[in-house]
């Protein structure tokens, strides 16, 4: 089950991560932003990254090549603070950004599969073998740095792109305060999944080997 749901998230992981830049570089250019400047703007988003970091998870792990490669992100550190981050993207898409639009046609079908799809396969496929009982408490703050340097790039790039990936970001229209207290509830966020993540790592693994000594 556990290499069925890595084989499944990574084949939707990549044709979603593709079908999205072909549908946001022209639209981008379009806009105006030129082509570097689109793909600068593609890889600004969380969630783009994110699910970038979960197609990496699989690949090290589903080949040795792969592995050799990509060693860093085969850890369980590594798989765990993915599972974490990506349930930061459900949890912050559902309740504060879907509501803001109605995407049609291929971007629905992106919207679905990068913020609810992804996120549902790479969770279950780490509670069914990615968690391995060697997580600590002190793994939480190596966590919590990826938001924060996310933020902080987001916040010093907006001054010279005229924009931000998140609108609970846009300094000019919410306050500092406003951005301050948003980024501070989504790192909130992070430690308390972090350390929900450490608990279940820390029992999951031997309620599986008491089911199959039953």
């Amino acid at each position: 089950m556990g290499r069925f749901l890595q084989l499944l998230g990574l084949v939707i992981g990549v044709a979603a991560l593709v079908l999205q830049f072909a549908i946001t570089m022209p639209a981008s250019i379009a806009a105006g932003r030129g082509f570097f400047g689109s793909i600068v703007f593609y890889f600004s988003f969380f969630t783009i990254l994110t699910n970038i970091a979960a197609v990496l998870v699989h690949v090290s792990l589903l080949s040795p090549a792969g592995y050799a490669w990509l060693p860093g992100f085969a850890g369980p550190r590594m798989r765990a603070g993915v599972a974490v981050a990506i349930t930061v993207v459900f949890l912050v898409y559902v309740t504060v950004l879907a509501p803001l639009w109605r995407p049609q046609g291929l971007a629905l079908l992106c919207d679905v599969l990068l913020h609810y799809v992804t996120p549902a396969l790479f969770v279950l496929w780490w509670l069914a073998a990615g968690a391995d009982g060697s997580l600590r408490w002190g793994d939480i703050p190596a966590w919590l740095a990826c938001p924060i340097l996310y933020v902080i790039y987001a916040l010093a790039r907006a001054p010279f792109a005229g924009e931000v990936p998140y609108p609970f970001l846009d300094i000019g229209r919410n306050g500092a305060l406003s951005v301050a207290l948003s980024s501070a509830a989504v790192a909130a966020l992070f430690v308390v999944l972090g350390a929900l993540a450490v608990f279940v790592d820390r029992n999951l693994p031997r309620h599986r080997h008491a089911a199959r000594r039953r």
